[in-house]
């Protein structure tokens, strides 16, 4: 396989899954090269997908120079080298199994599974394949959450204390929503402990440098049946969660997140409190930093060329979006096939993940008690 952008063929990408994910993974694919030229060169090889009119469409739409159904050809294929896994989560496992045993380097949507096990077993087959294997985690590449981390990691605020991290939407608030793929345990594992509280306990880890080592939680579904296509079907996950948290080094973090809460589209909030000072970030306003190290807070624009991840994009002051993180995902991963840094977050972060999320369900089904989360230290 090629180690820089001049040597061998392009690296052929296939996605599995168009729909949301497989949307945004498209965009960062059709688009890495532009913005970062010295990453190897990749082919929009196929698009898979269970519909083949739909994903016929959505290959066209995306710059895909085929699509398909059937994921276990593709993963197989001489012609692909990179494998990007879009689906529900119950079909994580399977496929990023597949693919490393098939040699092929392997991008996994988060969470990385759907359970703990699932989990385990996608990490030592990632110990031993021959290709790279990363999940995606894509608001580490927000650059002010990278930021974060940086100033965190220099000590700018002092020994950390406290956490508030939250993550919030509302997009479940109609009792009439119709059911998804999302509310089925079967088919998405979790709820919205999975699917947003993953990003947070990721951004946690991340920012503080240190893992999660107990968690106290609360689950609760607010709705518990909804419109399906031959009538009512029970909701079979939760609506919100809560949890208190403990790193290794006792910095205490609380950890709210919900899919029902009114008026908040995609507000993920983190605020740091250390000895000598605070961070504060929302997504919704995501190219700004709160930083008070000890003057007193201002508003940090990271938009300038020395912020992370900002040297690819534009001039001070224009501003990114969601669709960017996806976009520098991507030239990471390509960056470590090409012999740089071992892929991060890597299928051990992803567990690291896992474990924690298992550790709150654990304890919502005792009633808030304390679960250690095993393996963490």
């Amino acid at each position: 396989m090629p180690t820089d952008r001049t040597s061998g063929r392009a690296l052929g990408v296939a996605v599995i899954g168009y729909s949301f994910m497989g949307k945004a993974h498209s965009n960062a694919w059709r688009n890495v090269g532009a913005f970062y030229p010295d990453v190897p060169r990749v082919r929009q090889q196929v698009l898979v997908g269970r519909d083949p009119a739909a994903v016929k469409v959505a290959a066209d739409r995306y710059g895909w120079a085929e699509s398909a159904t059937d994921w276990t050809t593709v993963v197989g294929r001489d012609d692909i080298d990179v494998v990007d896994i879009c689906t529900p989560g119950h079909l994580h496992a399977e496929i990023a199994l597949a693919a490393l045993a098939a040699g092929k380097h392997v991008l996994v949507e988060k969470p990385l599974a759907n359970t703990v096990a699932e989990s385990e077993a996608m990490v030592a087959a990632a110990g031993t394949a021959a290709g790279c294997s990363m999940v995606g985690f894509n608001y580490r590449r927000v650059p002010a959450l990278a930021l974060a981390r940086h100033l965190v990691q220099e000590g700018r605020i002092g020994r950390v204390r406290h956490v508030r991290a939250s993550y919030l939407q509302d997009w479940l608030v109609d009792e009439e929503a119709p059911m998804t793929w999302r509310l089925r345990r079967e088919s998405a594992g979790s709820g919205v402990l999975g699917d947003l509280g993953s990003h947070v306990v990721d951004q946690l880890q991340h920012v503080l440098g240190e893992p999660v080592v107990s968690a106290r939680g609360h689950l609760r579904t607010f709705v518990e049946q909804r419109p399906g296509g031959s009538g009512p079907e029970p909701v079979t996950v939760d609506d919100a969660a809560w949890a208190t948290l403990e790193t290794a080094s006792g910095v205490v973090a609380s950890l709210e997140v919900s899919r029902m809460a009114t008026g908040r589209k995609n507000g993920l909030c983190l605020e740091v409190f250390g000895s000598t000072g605070s961070l504060s970030f929302d997504l919704e306003r995501l190219n700004e930093l709160g930083v008070d190290d000890g003057g007193g807070t201002r508003r940090v624009l990271v938009t300038e060329a020395d912020h992370p991840y900002l040297a690819a994009w534009w001039p001070p002051g224009h501003v990114l979006g969601w669709d960017h993180t996806f976009t520098s995902q991507a030239a990471d991963l390509l960056t470590s096939i090409a012999g740089g840094p071992a892929p991060a977050p890597s299928f051990a972060d992803g567990l690291s993940v896992q474990r924690v999320l298992a550790a709150i369900e654990d304890s919502a089904r005792q009633d808030g008690c304390r679960v250690d989360v095993p393996d963490q230290t």
